[in-house]
């Protein structure tokens, strides 16, 4: 590993001396390390055989987020995907929480959902974990849900023999009738994609990152739905939010229905523990 450290940074001519590296928490498909040379510290993320264009879309991610200057997100200073592995070499985030963090993580994640795209999805095909997410632009966003997130982690969950035809056919209502609960004129707003409470840490000073996106233009109020299904966001997070970009009355009605979703994939990637879940949700709109 030595060698390709030495090779990252040297692509970014950084000859100093690495002084020290060592492993730190980088996800469950990632092996990640803190790289010190003379010049400064480096976060590297690292895969062996990763699939095609994943740290490019990674990489994408975090420079669109970058330019709508809303949010903070680490630098990326070099990427390498070579069918072997891929690495990006990333400035090191580092700091503590403040009694302000959680406020500016909410009026920051608004400020970026302000900003607009000309269609709902994205132009290329992405990742959540592992699993593939198929896109395109659609304009409007039932038909995006339904046809580009809901359907196929259904079919995925169908061919794993999750779901039985019954529940299957279940499903297949749901998605006809979408209609009912989710809006079909909005504005589509830049989303992060994958925002639990390990994907956003905190640097100098209390400021927020956003790391590890997968974005998308959709729903606002899909990404703070999701914010709020494994545990939810401290409390400030959701008061700074809603006064810059207030949720509509409708919210609580279709939340669950942003969570199915993420429960699908949770269960696609991770097994049946997640199938209970999976059913109330399904079970209380058919």
């Amino acid at each position: 590993m030595k060698d390709i450290f030495v090779r990252a940074l040297h692509s970014i001519n950084d000859h100093s001396t690495l002084i020290d590296f060592r492993p730190v928490s980088g996800g469950d498909i990632n092996e990640a390390y803190i790289l010190r040379t003379e010049k400064q510290e480096y976060f590297f993320k690292y895969r062996k055989n990763p699939p095609e264009n994943f740290f490019k879309l990674e990489q994408t991610g975090l420079e669109t987020i970058k330019i709508t200057n809303t949010i903070a997100v680490p630098t990326v200073f070099a990427r390498e995907e070579n069918g072997r592995y891929g690495y990006l070499l990333m400035e090191w985030i580092e700091g503590k929480r403040t009694n302000i963090t959680s406020e500016m993580l909410g009026r920051n994640l608004a400020a970026m959902h302000q900003w607009t795209g000309h269609g709902f999805g994205y132009s290329e095909d992405t990742y959540i974990g592992t699993l593939i997410q198929p896109n395109g632009f659609y304009d409007n966003w039932i038909d995006y849900y339904r046809e580009r997130r809901l359907l196929p982690q259904m079919n995925k969950a169908y061919e794993n023999q999750y779901f039985s035809l019954e529940f299957r056919k279940k499903c297949e209502k749901l998605l006809e009738q979408l209609d009912k609960w989710l809006p079909y004129k909005i504005i589509p707003s830049l989303l992060h994609g994958d925002l639990w409470g390990g994907n956003w840490i905190t640097g100098k000073n209390g400021t927020p990152y956003l790391i590890d996106p997968s974005i998308l233009y959709g729903d606002y109020e899909f990404e703070i739905a999701f914010t709020e299904l494994f545990g939810g966001f401290p409390r400030k997070f959701y008061q700074a939010y809603n006064e810059v970009m207030p949720l509509s009355p409708e919210y609580p009605e279709r939340k669950p229905l942003y969570h199915l979703y993420y429960l699908l994939v949770h269960l696609n990637l991770f097994g049946t523990s997640y199938l209970g879940s999976v059913a109330r949700i399904v079970n209380h709109y058919i």
